[in-house]
């Protein structure tokens, strides 16, 4: 008798398995590893300008992912996203200007100070819905900016500048180029953290409770505790991005407070794909990159720019995130009907 053949069963090893587990993340890395080019770039070109204007752009690319937590994720539409974003640059820029220069310090100061105006202003505006949801941020957003407008000793309507040199435990922070890198730093850990948070329990519990909250409600789940608690995480990291603004331009005003700019940053995460974490990093990059070069051309840009969003939005359903996905898979970007 032939003894028959023993069947073997695959095993993934290890490694393997960590690289599938990293594959969700291949796109954050893809995009971050470009960004990192910029510096060697710009010296390449001999334009060290371009630091400067990328370093914005990564700091908005940071709260739009923070926005796309509660628009994308939670389906709630908030127009108070810029109120917590500025109000984070504040907290640095005051705080800084009574001596206080140590980041260690200052930026925990702006995140929970943009966390607790989240959280107080969130429980107010998450007990209502729809349209009554979207007025009541915006109400609130216009409360800052003119809070702001009309802080006469900081500045007031022309914003308030940091003239004391910032530093880390004691050390002077370096160059446009190491604020580049701390900034992209900083854009990369939100990414993860935000990718870890959506496919997380709850993630999913806020997603079902976007989807239907009667439905979470009737197994147990209160869905305004937790909308209230992604709000906050949403404003702290908004807060995060608007002290790290301060920090790359040593600059604040309420410009950046105001509704425009909380339509600007839902154009970014729309144009980005909420579908996605890191679209709408994508989104704000390709939103600054547009608005830098038309600018350049025309000061009619506004024109050209609005014309080109639109049409982006139109015909890219689900933003730039689904073109790059539809073209890894083969299909040319055609989507699917």
């Amino acid at each position: 008798m032939l003894d028959k053949p023993q069947q073997t069963t695959f095993r993934p090893s290890a490694s393997w398995s960590g690289l599938q587990s990293l594959r969700p993340l291949a796109p954050v890395i893809v995009l971050v590893g470009l960004l990192a080019l910029v510096p060697v770039l710009a010296e390449g070109l001999d334009q060290p300008f371009l630091i400067r204007v990328f370093t914005r752009m990564v700091v908005f690319a940071i709260a739009a992912v923070s926005l796309n937590i509660v628009l994308g994720v939670a389906g709630l539409v908030s127009l108070m996203h810029a109120a917590l974003f500025g109000l984070g640059g504040y907290t640095v820029a005051i705080l800084a200007e009574h001596g206080t220069t140590e980041l260690l310090v200052l930026v925990p100061a702006a995140v929970l100070g943009s966390g607790l105006a989240a959280a107080v202003f969130g429980l107010i505006a998450l007990r209502t819905a729809g349209a009554y949801f979207i007025m009541i941020t915006l109400a609130f957003n216009q409360m800052f900016f003119y809070f702001f407008v009309a802080l006469e000793r900081y500045g007031g309507e022309e914003g308030l500048q940091v003239f004391a040199p910032l530093d880390v435990a004691g050390m002077a922070l370096g160059g446009r180029t190491t604020i580049f890198y701390l900034c992209l730093a900083v854009l990369l850990a939100v990414l993860v953290a935000g990718t870890r948070l959506v496919d997380s329990r709850f993630g999913m519990v806020i997603r079902a409770a976007a989807g239907n909250d009667r439905r979470v409600s009737s197994v147990g789940i209160a869905p305004l505790s937790y909308r209230l608690a992604v709000f906050i995480i949403a404003g702290a990291i908004a807060g995060l991005a608007g002290a790290l603004l301060v920090v790359s331009q040593t600059f604040i005003s309420p410009a950046e407070m105001s509704w425009v700019r909380s339509g600007d940053l839902i154009v970014m995460v729309v144009l980005g794909g909420m579908a996605t974490v890191w679209g709408p990093a994508l989104g704000a990059v390709v939103f600054l990159l547009l608005e830098l070069l038309l600018s350049a051309l025309t000061i009619h840009w506004q024109l050209p720019f609005g014309i080109i969003i639109i049409l982006l939005v139109l015909f890219l359903r689900d933003g730039l995130a689904n073109l790059i996905g539809a073209l890894r898979s083969g299909d040319g970007g055609r989507g699917h009907d």
